[in-house]
């Protein structure tokens, strides 16, 4: 049976409400960043259940490519590490094994941030692709955070209560 518009409006209206409190908890530099049209647009999209699904089976591909991306990470951690070994082994002059260190420090970092973003940019596409508001790719640290509340706030709403008509 269809929802009448009276409860897609009551549920439209919860749903907003919801998110406009749990905005209002964010630090004020990421609540200038969640304006109401975004919310507005956010709780529209939660009209459908589809999205609720999508979190959660993106939060369950999470956990385990965390796992996966955590032995990842420990292996270029242990890449780097016998790199930075076998330069100071085989670069005999105090003064270039500095600069030799700060370059492959710098590229190391630079790796490991790479491996970090893969999971985060397969998030975005995914919920971009899904059409929800707030999310697009982009690996500006402020925006990626951003997208982080949103998507916790889509995860409290869907173990709530939400009215159903």
């Amino acid at each position: 049976m269809e929802p009448t518009p009276e409860a897609l409006q009551r549920k439209l209206y919860f749903l907003l409400e919801q998110l406009q409190e749990m905005a209002r908890e964010l630090p004020p530099k990421y609540q200038m960043r969640v304006p109401i049209e975004l919310l507005s647009g956010l709780a529209n999209c939660l009209l459908n259940d589809t999205v609720f699904e999508i979190v959660k089976g993106l939060m369950e591909i999470q956990h385990v490519t965390e796992k996966h991306l955590f032995q990842q990470r420990l292996q270029v951690i242990n890449k780097h590490t016998l790199e930075i070994q076998n330069m100071v082994n085989t670069t005999p002059d105090p003064e270039q094994q500095e600069i030799q260190k700060a370059i492959l420090l710098t590229r190391h970092k630079e790796e490991l941030k790479q491996t970090d973003m893969k999971l985060v940019s397969d998030q975005q596409v995914t919920l971009e692709k899904a059409e929800v508001p707030g999310f697009y790719v982009t690996n500006k640290s402020i925006e990626v955070k951003v997208q982080m509340y949103l998507l916790d706030f889509i995860l409290r709403l869907s173990q709530m209560d939400i009215p159903h008509g």
